[in-house]
């Protein structure tokens, strides 16, 4: 064998090792990329979806835009930041996703060009399907401004004189909203309703994992806020507080958004879930039917 020979074989077994695991290798799978503003906000608004998406074989990643330094009542700074991102970490690992936050300072996140190409190189490097985030309006300006940001990106995606450091995306994705109350200037329209009965403790545990947000109440807590809650030294009891508050607010959804789940699920099983997530097409990105829908969301009902 020729000298040229086995330096040739001696670069493809190098080569090859990382190309199996690179990102830019196509499996066939669904990329969705999941945007919050805090470490928090992605696994509240769709991390039942994300598991359900994760336990099909797709890959899933959830990005905090802000780092979350100053949410909460009683800390802040370098070493809250550090705590959110251990804090989401191990939640997004529970749901079988990835996990990203960027260095942004919580409260001060603004639509500029800096943060355009920010986004836009991370929805570019993930190879996204389906983007979501939250509406651009909100009664937080960070909410709003990734919603602004996200929107921003929708077309930018696709166009490759931006950020040509950055592989352009061939296909513009879905982007998505996630759910909220809000009215004006439009409410949220629920264009997809997903069951999350199956997966809903299984959330739960990942929801448990935010106990900067959840158990001491963030920026809105306070010291009376944390003595109602039941203490870590006992679990179950604090488990049970939370299941019944969350047994709230996924119900809450599934009874407001019936008439979706009862269309992707059939009247009998539509009328039967517990739990729901519910998200919003933006018609800022690709337009799916209804087909392409379920090809999305592959666990819906038939």
């Amino acid at each position: 064998m020729s000298a040229v020979a086995r330096c040739l074989i001696a670069l493809l077994l190098l080569t090859v090792p990382c190309l199996a695991a690179d990102e830019s290798v196509d499996d066939g799978k669904l990329r969705i990329i999941i945007f919050g503003a805090h470490p928090d906000d992605a696994e509240f608004k769709a991390g039942g979806s994300a598991i359900l998406w994760a336990q099909a074989g797709h890959h899933v990643k959830l990005v905090s835009v802000t780092n979350g330094d100053i949410g909460h009542w009683q800390m802040a700074g370098g070493p809250l930041a550090q705590r959110r991102r251990a804090e989401v970490e191990a939640a997004d690992k529970l749901l079988g996703a990835e996990s990203e936050v960027l260095d942004i300072h919580d409260g001060e996140l603004e639509p500029n060009l800096e943060n355009r190409r920010k986004i836009t190189r991370v929805i570019r490097n993930w190879r996204a399907d389906i983007v979501i985030a939250h509406r651009p309006w909100d009664y937080h300006p960070d909410h709003r401004y990734v919603g602004v940001l996200v929107q921003d990106a929708a077309f930018m995606v696709t166009v490759p004189f931006i950020c040509p450091d950055t592989p352009v995306l061939k296909k513009n994705p879905v982007f998505l909203y996630s759910s909220d109350g809000f009215k004006k200037p439009y409410p949220f329209k629920a264009d997809i309703a997903v069951s999350l009965d199956s997966v809903f403790d299984k959330k739960l545990e990942a929801v448990h994992e935010l106990e900067s947000q959840v158990y001491e109440g963030g920026a809105s807590g306070s010291e009376e806020y944390v003595a109602k809650v039941p203490p870590a030294a006992d679990p179950v009891a604090r488990k049970a507080w939370l299941r019944q508050r969350w047994e709230g607010r996924q119900g809450g959804e599934a009874n407001r958004f019936r008439d979706t789940l009862i269309k992707w699920y059939g009247d009998e099983q539509g009328k039967a879930v517990k739990y729901a997530e519910a998200f919003e097409i933006c018609e800022y990105g690709r337009q799916p039917n209804d087909a392409e829908i379920r090809q999305l969301f592959p666990f819906l009902g038939r």
